[in-house]
């Protein structure tokens, strides 16, 4: 019989900015065989997710007054053209789809934005701020790199200056593999077979550290960030069985 350690590791800011699953992935430890991402999945494993990108635009022109429009640029124009060619790019995303997912292909959302302050004044800045979310095997890199190719293309032949920034790190797509063997164990224990989620964890910090992982976990994700977030004590007390059986294969036999 072969014994394998169990590591418990507890991170920092796992809600928003995953400072410490980023940390330890950076360091490139703890090492461990596998990893079980304790997130609100009703006790079903999860083999794959979503990323999740938060961009902010910034057009910038010059102000005037609006009773001559050569004396300035303004900055909303050159937003519509970008929302134009975003909305365009947008409907492009959907061709590449993985039907596993309840919204199967890359979502784009344009969630704020905000330019001028009064009527008749040419704006000098417009902001967007929008949302999106890759399907596993896409790169938050290079959509980010695909974002200011088209803007800058967009843009190109106004004298309108852009900025993009991001407003979060960025949650990169996950999949634990169509060889996990913990999904597999987690999907025997628990009588469920793996499902796909839309929100962000920390799997892929953890599977960069070279892990078989998988998120499963007790509660359900329309209780979670609630003002009566709760837990059923009859969750808890299944969650403590089924990990006990798979600490049992995991840690005690090879």
């Amino acid at each position: 019989m072969t014994h394998h350690p169990l590591i418990i590791v507890a991170t920092a800011d796992e809600e928003s900015t995953m400072d410490g699953a980023r940390l330890l992935a950076r360091l490139k430890r703890p090492k461990a065989k596998y990893c079980v991402i304790g997130e609100p999945t009703d006790l079903t494993p999860v083999h794959m997710h979503k990323g999740v990108m938060m961009e902010s635009l910034t057009v910038t022109g010059r102000s005037g007054h609006s009773s001559d429009p050569q004396m300035g640029r303004n900055a909303i124009d050159g937003m519509m053209r970008v929302l134009t060619d975003l909305s365009a790019w947008r409907e492009s995303l959907k061709q590449q789809s993985n039907p596993a997912f309840l919204v199967p292909y890359t979502t784009l959302n344009f969630g704020h934005i905000c330019g001028g302050d009064n009527p008749n004044r040419i704006c000098p800045q417009c902001v967007l701020n929008f949302d999106l979310r890759p399907l596993p095997g896409m790169s938050g890199a290079q959509l980010r790199q695909e974002l200011r190719e088209r803007i800058a293309r967009v843009l190109d032949d106004t004298d309108l200056d852009f900025e993009m920034t991001s407003l979060m790190s960025g949650i990169e797509p996950f999949s634990s593999g169509d060889d996990s063997v913990l999904a597999r164990e987690l999907s025997g224990i628990s009588g469920k077979a793996p499902i796909t989620v839309a929100f962000g964890t920390e799997a892929p910090f953890f599977k960069e550290l070279g892990c078989d992982t998988v998120v499963f976990g007790p509660g359900r994700i329309d209780q979670a960030n609630q003002p009566d977030e709760y837990i059923e004590l009859s969750a808890l007390d299944e969650t403590v069985r089924m990990l006990r059986r798979l600490i049992h294969r995991c840690c005690m036999t090879g």
